[in-house]
């Protein structure tokens, strides 16, 4: 037995006699995705409770095995031999929306770090707020919008955001804590937020508006969204633009006609080159190797290193120019 199999046995024993049958074994993350393809995690818990949280972050401390939050699964391409390690899933326990009902000039939204970004912005309009209607055509939750500030149409987390509520796996005996967004480090795409903190919880400021007016906008977002971005298993964006405002990563690779192009199971975008599809059935694999071979054909011809908005997951190397505050600069 390896020294990674002997730390999940022992994961897999304390958190069996801790949760019982809720701890999952090889659970399949493709479906959890919206790349849909990848392998399983060895060990799966849908969180339930603070001390699920908290037993996990226990087994975690005593054994090392590594965890991952599964979020709305946007953003995320695992590999085809799945996550040696941990994975657990907030959807159902950090998701809860609060919208105070009593208009304030600006009022303060709460969402758990499970809810997921369409359904908040959908509810903030309905409300009569403004400032969060981008968000309707990001298929991921709030906990990956804060640590990746996502954002579109000219917005992000960073406009609106006030402190989140975190909860960090490396400290099981700590309590969950909130830090302001001024020490989070947002940046474009990228936060300063470890892979070990759980954002249980967001606050937002968002002001007081037009009902009808925020939603015609969420409406126009959609259309826009259908009509110029295609459907399917993909994670939306893949690159971050080099130059926002000016340099699209799309038009770069489209310049140097990769529209189209194929690997295996995988290929870009007809409707948007910075879009890479995968196949029903296809593989993580062979959409990696798209992402690879997209990035130095770009770098080659036209001087620009792009950075992706991907993170790989149980990948045996890592993507140095993924989540990190490296830009897309000329070579």
């Amino acid at each position: 037995m390896t020294n990674v199999e002997s730390s999940l046995a022992a994961a897999a024993s304390l958190l069996g006699d801790r949760l019982g049958a809720r701890l999952e074994r090889d659970v399949s993350l493709a479906a959890m995705t919206t790349y849909r393809v990848g392998g399983a995690a060895a060990l799966f818990v849908d969180i339930g409770s603070t001390d699920d949280l908290i037993a996990v972050a226990e087994a975690r401390v005593e054994t090392g095995v590594p965890v991952l939050v599964i979020g709305r699964g946007s953003n995320m391409l695992v590999a085809d031999h799945g996550y040696r390690g941990i994975a657990i899933s907030i959807a159902n326990f950090a998701d809860q929306i609060d919208i105070p009902q009593v208009p304030a000039g600006r009022r303060i939204v709460t969402g758990g770090g499970g809810v997921a970004l369409p359904v908040l912005a959908r509810r903030t309009a309905a409300a009569g707020l403004t400032g969060f209607e981008w968000a309707v055509g990001v298929p991921g939750s709030i906990g990956g919008a804060v640590k990746m500030n996502a954002g579109g149409h000219g917005s992000d987390m960073a406009a609106s955001l006030l402190d989140v509520l975190v909860f960090d796996m490396n400290c099981p005996s700590a309590a969950a804590h909130r830090i302001p967004v001024e020490q989070l480090g947002l940046r474009l795409r990228a936060s300063a937020l470890p892979s070990s903190a759980v954002i249980l919880e967001a606050r937002l400021g968002l002001a007081d508006g037009d009902r009808h007016t925020a939603e015609a906008e969420l409406t126009e977002i959609v259309r826009w969204r259908r009509e110029h971005q295609p459907g399917g298993q993909n994670c939306g964006s893949v690159f971050v633009n080099p130059v926002p405002g000016e340099v699209a990563a799309g038009r770069l690779i489209d310049g140097i006609g990769l529209r189209g192009f194929r690997i295996g199971s995988a290929w870009v975008s007809e409707k948007h080159a910075n879009f890479i599809q995968a196949g029903e059935g296809g593989t993580a694999a062979d959409v990696r190797a798209v992402i690879e071979t997209v990035r130095n054909s770009v770098a080659e011809q036209t001087g620009y290193r792009l950075r992706t908005e991907v993170r790989l997951v149980g990948f045996d190397d890592t993507d140095p120019l993924s989540f990190d505050d490296v830009m897309a600069e000329p070579i």
